[in-house]
């Protein structure tokens, strides 16, 4: 006598009308279809703002240096390129282009951060000071004085953002200590090793009371 035939795997052991593999399939659709939306939602949206600037590049605004500043950019331009590229502020240095040098740093808000690291758009309505913020030749701020009294330079490419660092450092501390100082401007890299030097001018700029770099 032939054996029954197996049922469809399917079908064993479930109430008829409702299989594991069926309630699985239809759970992945309805995941694939949310996730497909979602994905359209963020695609039209990005480019709409495309469209609106023209050639990939999305609207930014913000303040660098107490003046307004405006311009469009693709999302993956950095801060560094646009303080450089698009408004001609250089004396931002890109030296490892990943953060590990600090010759990049500004003032984000009063914080310092890499530049080669931050998204332009991600500064979109912020305050941005640069190097050329703090002072000029002209007028420079004390911590910029208290660099050239004490030759804390040598090649300078790192300076800017040494001097930066130690700007942020004096404006939350009025009177730091030499550890302080190490602390502050341990994401800048001196490779003509002018640590001293730089420690000293940090000193010197604390000790004449002002409370700003």
């Amino acid at each position: 006598m032939a054996k029954s035939p197996e049922p469809p795997e399917e079908t064993r052991d479930e109430p008829k009308g409702v299989t594991r593999r069926g309630l699985i399939k239809g759970i992945a659709s309805v995941v694939g279809v949310a996730s497909a939306g979602a994905t359209t939602l963020l695609v039209e949206a990005r480019h709409e703002l495309q469209a609106a600037s023209g050639n990939g590049a999305i609207p930014v605004s913000l303040t660098v240096n107490g003046a307004a500043r405006t311009g469009s950019f693709e999302a993956r331009t950095t801060l560094a390129e646009a303080l450089r590229d698009a408004w001609g502020l250089t004396g931002t240095k890109v030296g490892c282009d990943r953060g590990a040098c600090g010759a990049c740093t500004v003032l984000l808000d009063g914080a310092p951060v890499n530049s080669c690291l931050t998204l332009v758009h991600d500064a979109d309505g912020r305050k941005i000071t640069t190097i050329e913020g703090l002072g000029s030749p002209e007028a420079m701020s004390p911590i910029q004085k208290a660099f050239v009294d004490a030759d804390a330079l040598q090649c300078g490419f790192c300076t800017p953002g040494m001097v930066v660092s130690c700007s942020a450092l004096l404006a939350r501390n009025s009177k730091p200590s030499e550890l302080d100082v190490k602390e502050a401007v341990s994401g800048n890299l001196c490779r003509c090793g002018t640590y001293t030097g730089v420690f000293a001018a940090c000193d010197a700029a604390a000790k004449t009371g002002v409370t700003r770099g």
